[in-house]
């Protein structure tokens, strides 16, 4: 899952979605006649403004609205990005649901809900995958607020069937009244890894009554399937259904199996045989992940692609492909998330496409500090048996490369969608004396907390987190790491690093990842946060660092020196702040690992900038000594773990005021913590009482709203921060 940028969705717009069964209006106006061309009557997809247009279509125009439909998804992922193979896949599924039922009183609940943009086309929203000028003003996901037939917000794995058992409940307890027909979840695309999934089919076994769970099998996940339950569902696949052991019939459930699942009438008939049905039933489906791609120009032509439709030889877009069943260990071709050209069948590549804006550009910071960590940690694995990198899927996007992961063997695991096993996982290597190294985004990690306080740091596991994409950012809704400080600073036991360049972070993973017994080596549980995208952008253009040029990692330092306070200009010396981090293990013990980082002696004003905001604090700093002739002091705290009383005390003498800058949730975050410190510690001479000035962001969920506009919108800028701090004065 990847996020997308893009501006704010405004849930006080409506669409208009008329149709036979509707004629309310929701967000913008739809043109009565929108195609990929931009205004031809002649294509279905125009003319599909609800679920009950696709009902009132002629069986045999439904191939053709599925090849539009598809030709539509290409263009679309040229012109914008996204989950484009999953949805490719589920072309055909998603027609013959919004044929067969009756949207949204029977409830259709899609997981992760990546796979529903046919789904949006189909109920009234085709012009914002038609029109570029309106690609903002859907999510990537499913949305309550932009359209009934949309159940929920869902951004993550697993959790459909539950959601279903939910629904149906109210539903069986209401009766008729409760205006909820046939309950469908539609999982797959790896979803059914997760362990919540397995919850749920054993609830709605228990449970009873009408429920229809459509398990979406494309022989895929993020990148390729992992477990023990791939080998009976292939064994499943190749006998029709019929192999024995089932998965689902253990469970106690009803079973019913469609080879052809990229075949519109073949899964019409399936759905109308299980419409209404009075008990639970899982109707697993055989797609084609990206189906359709092979009718895609070449990565040349990619350079110069417009909006104009692809042309199929095939009636319906899909292609034979041979592009299945690999040999490879990582159960997919050798494509790298991103990184090659997506195509049908076990393709990584095809789980997010970029637009074709974003060819040759640059790696993002995932990417980039993802491949820098597993290039230090790769020579060590042939003397260090017990490291271990595990990623519960989406390995791509983090930077672990299928061509890492293969040179690593059984030193990587992928454990699919299952964040929570993979923390515990991880908490068991660590137990028998291992090095385990868990790496995943900053929002998937959301799904483990119980496993990072009970597992990993109430046993004071050895486990090394990487936590990806902390911080503010573009994302939609479900995948916004601004809440990463929050949880992981505030779990007893665990240690959370926020490194500032490469070569802090380099340092910060050899000390946490130290084998057991070394010297120095952490205690307990290390979680460090990937630098983002302002730390890789200065580390690009040092001028944005115009107090250090990003050359403090380069200094002499000492690990043993006290804090000197400079009674002429109440300042503080970088050269004698104790504990700066040394660029290997060996010389960085865990005392200075927690200690601050002063690179500007000053007076008046100290900023102090977490992690990504910390470039902010230099450009602050700058803007004051330019506008204002204030020296302030600078400060990098490395951790959010714990405060250094020691800095901290010493800014009691010459500064008036004490700035926190951090580019996370403020409410519950670190800077507070630095408010809380002088409150706690107030002393009786009023003039060694520092004002503490936080900026953050505010407690809420942000939609796409670009990272420059959350900068603007929560003071996170060098005019607002520096406008704060004269002030004061």
């Amino acid at each position: 899952m990847r996020s997308a940028s893009g501006n704010g969705f405004d849930s006080s717009d409506s669409f208009a979605v008329s149709g036979a069964a509707e004629r309310t209006a929701r967000l913008h106006d739809i043109p009565p006649s929108i195609t990929p061309s931009h205004g031809d009557d002649s294509h279905l997809l125009s003319r599909i403004a609800s679920p009950a247009d696709v009902k009132a279509l002629a069986p045999n125009e439904l191939a053709e609205l599925c090849r539009e439909i598809r030709t539509t998804l290409l263009a679309y992922g040229h012109q914008h990005g996204g989950h484009i193979g999953s949805n490719l896949g589920m072309v055909e599924a998603t027609v013959a649901l919004h044929r067969v039922f009756d949207s949204p009183r029977d409830r259709i609940v899609f997981d992760v809900s990546h796979q529903s943009y046919v789904h949006k086309m189909l109920t009234g929203r085709a012009a914002a995958y038609l029109d570029p000028d309106r690609f903002s003003e859907v999510t990537g996901f499913t949305n309550p607020d932009e359209s009934k037939h949309d159940q929920f917000v869902l951004g993550h794995t697993g959790t459909s069937i539950s959601l279903a058992c939910g629904l149906a409940k109210t539903r069986d307890m209401e009766g008729p009244n409760s205006g909820i027909g046939n309950v469908i979840a539609v999982i797959g695309d790896g979803s059914l890894s997760s362990g919540v999934a397995f919850e749920g089919l054993n609830n709605a076994a228990e449970q009873g009554g009408n429920l229809i769970i459509v398990f979406n099998d494309n022989e895929m996940s993020i990148a390729g399937d992992f477990g023990g339950m791939y080998g009976p569902l292939a064994r499943l696949r190749a006998s029709g259904g019929t192999a024995q052991p089932n998965l689902f019939n253990a469970f106690g459930l009803d079973y019913r199996y469609v080879e052809a699942g990229n075949d519109v009438s073949a899964l019409v008939a399936a759905f109308e045989e299980v419409r209404d049905i009075d008990h639970p039933v899982v109707v697993h489906i055989h797609t084609l992940k990206g189906a359709g791609y092979d009718g895609e120009e070449t990565h040349a032509d990619r350079q110069t692609a417009s909006a104009s439709p692809v042309s199929f030889d095939s009636p319906t877009g899909v292609h034979p492909t041979d592009n299945v069943n690999h040999s490879e260990p990582w159960h997919s071709d050798h494509c790298n998330l991103s990184d090659h050209e997506p195509h049908e069948g076990q393709c990584e590549a095809s789980h997010w496409q970029n637009p074709d804006a974003a060819i040759g550009k640059p790696d993002d910071p995932r990417k980039h500090y993802g491949k820098m960590a597993m290039a230090a940690l790769e020579p060590r694995f042939a003397a260090e048996p017990g490291l271990v990198v595990i990623s519960p899927a989406t390995p791509g996007s983090n930077g672990i490369t299928h061509e890492f992961r293969e040179r690593a063997g059984a030193h990587y695991v992928d454990t699919g969608i299952t964040e929570s096993h993979a923390v515990a996982y991880a908490a068991g290597i660590a137990r028998a004396g291992g090095t385990p190294v868990v790496a995943t985004t900053a929002s998937f990690f959301q799904r483990a907390y119980d496993q990072f306080f009970q597992e990993m740091s109430l046993n004071r596991s050895r486990v090394t987190v990487l936590d990806f994409l902390g911080g503010l950012s573009g994302s939609d809704n479900t995948h916004s790491g601004a809440y990463d400080v929050t949880m992981f600073s505030n779990i007893p036991g665990a240690t959370m690093l926020v490194p500032t360049s490469a070569r802090d972070y380099l340092a910060d993973l050899a000390w946490a990842t130290a084998p057991a017994g070394s010297a120095d080596a952490p205690a307990g549980p290390v979680v460090i946060r990937v630098p983002g995208e302002a730390i890789l952008t200065a580390e690009r253009d040092a001028t944005l660092l115009p107090v250090t040029g990003g050359q403090i990692a380069d200094r002499p330092q000492s690990a043993s020196l006290p804090v000197s306070v400079s009674s002429a200009s109440g300042g503080i010396s970088a050269a004698t702040v104790r504990g700066t981090v040394s660029v290997t293990a060996q010389h960085a013990g865990a005392r200075h690992m927690l200690d601050w980082r002063v690179n500007q002696t000053g007076s008046q004003v100290a900023i102090i900038g977490l992690g990504n905001a910390y470039p902010l604090a230099e450009q602050t700093a700058a803007a004051l000594s330019d506008d204002y002739g204030i020296t302030a002091t600078v400060i990098d705290p490395r951790q959010c773990t714990s405060l250094d009383s020691d800095v901290l005390e010493s800014l009691r003498d010459g500064h008036q005021q004490v700035i926190t800058l951090e580019d996370g949730q403020l409410e519950g975050g670190w800077g507070e913590k630095v408010t809380a410190y002088y409150a706690n510690h107030h002393v009786s001479d009023g003039s060694r009482n520092p004002r503490v000035l936080n900026f953050g962001a505010a407690k809420e969920f942000t939609d796409r709203v670009s990272l420059g506009e959350l900068n603007e919108r929560y003071g996170l800028t060098v005019e607002q921060v520096t406008e704060a701090i004269t002030r004061c004065f």
